[in-house]
């Protein structure tokens, strides 16, 4: 368990770090919003197109994984939605709490620290956990906002999501790279080391933005973002480890790293979304916020338990 801390806590302190420079205005909110742009576009679909091309194909898909870790993400996403409804809020107010429950980091901090704390093998798993995230999770969102406020669900929703899917980088870096290693297209070496490199400035730079995104979230509404983070630190990551090791059993390696890759904290896009559409951003910011700093307890504690190589 120390082990694991220390081995997490580098990541963890350049989070520190951007806070502070956000925290303390050296790095400005437009400076943050550019830095996470870069990251977005350039540097993490560079590593996510290197890491999809140069691995076998077979090696990357496991439908098992994807099926089983839907099914845990489903269970947790609707403990929150039933929460909510419970406590008479709309659909699109529980749709936002729900993502919170069940969305996590894995873009910006899953993907370059369980690379580091599982090696490289671990790229496959936390990509189709990330694919699952972001194609029915991101996209269930948009319908239960949408279909909520309008009472109906309507051609020009799905035409939303159908763009919204197409314009994000790491869906098309990630199905760039899986078709490129399914055709069997060797990488040439001035492009491998070009992605290298670009792909490179990924971790140190979404983490110091994740950091900075953070000094501008409030902490208000603390006893719905201590819910929402115990659904996201706690039950998420155990609704998946019983579907994974009990009830869809899968091998022991990408389990681990998808029961990892689920105990992460709240995605900042939950709050993107929100912000977007109006629904609950303080609550999803103060989500992110507190998520965050309990995870650096969590996830070496979850990483612990489900073991490293």
């Amino acid at each position: 368990m120390v082990d694991i801390f220390l081995r997490t806590l580098p990541f963890f302190a350049i989070i520190g770090l951007g806070y502070w420079a956000g925290r303390s205005r050296f790095f400005s909110e437009e400076a943050t919003a550019y830095l996470t742009k870069f990251v977005f576009y350039f540097a993490l679909s560079a590593m996510l197109f290197r890491f999809a091309a140069t691995l076998p194909f077979a090696e990357i898909f496991n439908a098992r994984l994807v099926l089983g870790y839907l099914i845990g993400t489903a269970a947790v996403y609707s403990l929150a939605t039933l929460v909510a409804w419970i406590r008479r809020l709309d659909i699109p107010t529980a749709a936002v709490e729900a993502q919170c429950a069940a969305i996590g980091n894995v873009g910006f901090l899953g993907l370059p620290m369980l690379a580091l704390l599982f090696t490289e093998a671990a790229i496959g798993p936390v990509m189709l956990v990330l694919t699952v995230d972001l194609v029915v999770f991101s996209s269930l969102i948009v319908i239960l906002i949408n279909g909520g406020r309008d009472g109906r669900l309507t051609p020009a929703t799905f035409r939303l999501i159908g763009i919204g899917l197409l314009k994000n980088p790491m869906i098309v870096s990630i199905s760039a790279g899986l078709l490129w290693s399914a055709f069997q297209i060797p990488v040439p070496a001035p492009l491998n080391d070009f992605l290298t490199i670009l792909g490179g400035a990924a971790t140190p730079g979404a983490l110091f933005a994740i950091g900075a995104s953070l000094a501008s979230k409030s902490a208000e509404r603390v006893h719905i973002a201590g819910w929402l983070s115990f659904c996201k630190l706690v039950i998420h990551p155990a609704c998946v480890a019983i579907v994974l090791l009990w009830i869809l059993p899968v091998a022991a390696f990408p389990a681990s790293v998808a029961i990892a890759a689920a105990a992460l904290p709240v995605a900042g896009n939950v709050y993107m979304l929100a912000a977007h559409y109006g629904v609950a951003p303080h609550r999803a910011s103060a989500a992110i916020l507190l998520s965050t700093a309990v995870s650096i307890l969590t996830v070496p504690l979850v990483i612990a338990w489900v073991g490293t190589p």
